[in-house]
């Protein structure tokens, strides 16, 4: 356990942001070399493979519930030094991890194809997203295990062994992927399916070696049967923060769902384009999203030990940092768009889609840097509703209007981008002033809000003389 109420924030972030990032960089590598060796089987095989991973976005909602609500109960038990309620908080967020899971594996192979069907532009398109999404379904019903096991280690402010197992399992699935997708050195090509496969093998093997970390070397928080069984009380404290934050990850499905469904009547490869850019925009944007995920643990641990001004410079100092990166990451989009998106497709009307998005959408980068500052604060602090209100709106501001656009004469894809950038800035904003008024609201100094009020001073009567 790493105690983050004390010593240099920017220190405890620039320690903790590169192991995440390393870890969230192959992952999404990983994503991208599905998408490279998924390139060479068409469009429809991109496009399908593409939608069915904005699913994951639902999925992931789900697990938001878990990892958010856990790392915020967790660091703000040991912000107090109650180690106990850190460790019933892990134990409980276990036993619902094991629960969702078996629930998304179940509602993956029923939904998988109504969902296809709902998006997708054409029927090989529906195919090739439909047997993706069967092979890679395990995969997802394993990572909810793994997510609460790196949000525990997160809020105790270790997050190395979580990088770690991240980059072997990632290594595993791009080894797989050319073999099964391809059939590099067996001549057996699954095609999509092997995308899949590959990811479910590699997730697999992943959860192994995390629980035999936490079996022999993790000592503030552990497994311990006797805790396992349900108690509603601790489901209700984890999912009381954590629903939110999974709502945040539904709005982001919403969002991206009502993207492809505005750009179906304009072909399979405005929809491949679309999935390769988000990938890439996705894969930049990973060191600022790494600076907030580090400064959460931090503002759970001072916020539960009541170090408030601790909290506030947290914020400071991290918006400052991702500011700066994401910057930086626009520039080098604007400079050089076709370096970032080389190699993912043959077809120019598909990267000339993906090239287009690739640059306006960049433009927000800024204030994207800035709602993953503010959506870390609020986990941190254990409310993350202000986060679901703030996505709402950017659904709300994009869908309606694109959706109405497109059916307009003369629609043009560009309408969809300068949309979506104009949401994205609302949504920063109104972020902004939304954790404003929360500090304002719960950073409250203790003697201000727990000191007695002064005594009120009586009248003193004079004294009265006997008579002589």
């Amino acid at each position: 356990m790493k105690d983050l109420t004390r010593g240099s924030i920017v220190s405890h972030i620039l320690n903790m942001a590169p192991p995440i990032v390393v870890g969230m960089i192959t992952i999404m590598i990983c994503q991208l070399v599905d998408l490279y060796f998924v390139s060479g089987l068409g469009d429809a095989a991109v496009a399908g493979v593409a939608a069915a991973g904005n699913a994951g976005f639902l999925v992931n909602a789900l697990m938001q519930m878990l990892g958010v609500g856990t790392v915020a109960l967790i660091a703000h038990a040991v912000g107090r030094k109650d180690r106990d309620d850190a460790n019933l908080v892990f134990n409980q967020a276990v036993v619902l991890s094991v629960l969702s899971g078996l629930l998304t594996l179940l509602g993956g192979f029923a939904l998988a194809r109504p969902y296809m069907r709902a998006i997708a532009a054409d029927v090989a398109t529906i195919d090739a997203g439909t047997t993706y999404f069967h092979w890679f379904m395990p995969a997802l019903a394993l990572q909810f295990v793994t997510q609460v096991m790196g949000a525990a280690l997160r809020a105790t402010g270790i997050v190395r062994p979580t990088m770690l197992v991240q980059v072997v399992a990632v290594a595993i699935n791009i080894a797989l992927a050319p073999v099964l997708i391809s059939g590099w050195g067996t001549g057996h090509a699954f095609g999509v399916a092997g995308a899949g496969l590959a990811s479910t093998i590699a997730v697999f093997i992943g959860v192994l070696i995390l629980l035999a970390y936490f079996r022999r070397l993790e000592r503030y928080v552990a497994f311990h049967p006797a805790q396992w069984r349900p108690q509603l009380r601790q489901w209700r404290r984890i999912l009381n923060v954590g629903l939110p934050a999974g709502g945040e990850f539904v709005m982001i499905f919403i969002f991206m769902a009502a993207i492809y469904y505005v750009l179906r009547n304009l072909g399979p490869a405005a929809q491949a384009g679309f999935g390769i850019g988000t990938r890439v925009v996705g894969l930049i944007q990973m060191p600022a999203l790494a600076v907030s995920l580090a400064a959460g643990p931090i503002v759970g641990q001072n916020f539960g030990a009541g170090n408030y001004q601790r909290v506030r410079e947290t914020f400071v100092k991290a918006a400052l940092i991702a500011t700066v990166v994401m910057a930086a990451l626009t520039i080098l989009a604007q400079l050089e768009p076709g370096w970032l998106l080389g190699g993912f497709s043959n077809d120019p009307e598909t990267m000339s889609v993906a090239l287009l998005f690739l640059k306006m959408i960049s433009l927000n980068m800024v204030a994207q840097g800035l709602i993953f500052t503010c959506s870390s604060m609020f986990q941190g602090l254990g409310n993350t509703k202000p986060v679901l209100w703030s996505s709402a709106t950017r659904v709300i501001t994009y869908s309606l209007p694109a959706i109405w656009l497109s059916t307009q004469p003369g629609f043009r894809i560009e309408y969809v981008w300068y949309l979506s950038n104009v949401a994205t800035t609302l949504q920063a904003v109104q972020s902004l002033w939304l954790l404003r008024r929360e500090f304002r609201k719960r950073l409250v100094p203790r003697q201000q809000t727990d000191a007695p009020k002064p005594a009120t001073l009586e009248p003193v009567a004079p004294p009265v003389r006997e008579p002589a």
